[in-house]
């Protein structure tokens, strides 16, 4: 299956098409997403709890299979001031595949933008759950935090 859209929402059947959905919605925003990191656990899981607050730039994902939690990005640096909400599905469910794009300056490696895909295994539908401006100096480091 590829990604269908169905009224205002997308929806795919596998991680890697949430980076086709950031893409289109980066787009949208003027940065364009152009690197990506899937996030995965030390445990081996690919699912997880999601917890953001996009005004103080901070998202972090608690996994479902082990119960660590880990900041996503830089978010360690902001988590403390941040007012975190737990993300759901429009379906009910609480449980994401997450994929992590940046956006970079012209000619740089440093990041403009982050952007928070989410998958639902569920039901399958696939969305940007948050986006910000981000300063890093170099993306492929930050996409390692992911």
């Amino acid at each position: 299956m590829s990604i269908r859209k169905k009224g205002k929402h997308y929806y795919s059947s596998s991680q890697a098409e949430i980076m086709e959905v950031l893409t289109d919605y980066s787009q949208s925003v003027k940065y364009i997403a152009e690197h990506f990191k899937n996030a995965k656990c030390e445990c081996g899981t690919s699912q997880f709890k999601l917890l953001l607050d996009d005004t103080a730039g901070a998202a972090t994902r608690i996994c479902t299979k082990c119960g660590n939690e880990h900041a996503i990005g830089d978010s360690s640096n902001y988590v403390d001031e941040a007012e975190l909400e737990e993300c759901e599905c429009p379906c009910g469910s609480e449980i994401f595949e997450i994929t992590v794009g940046v956006s970079l300056y012209h000619d740089t490696e440093d990041v403009k933008w982050i952007y928070i895909g989410c998958r639902c295994p569920q039901c399958d539908l696939t969305a940007c759950y948050g986006d910000w401006k981000n300063e890093y100096e170099d993306y492929k480091k930050l996409l390692k935090l992911v």
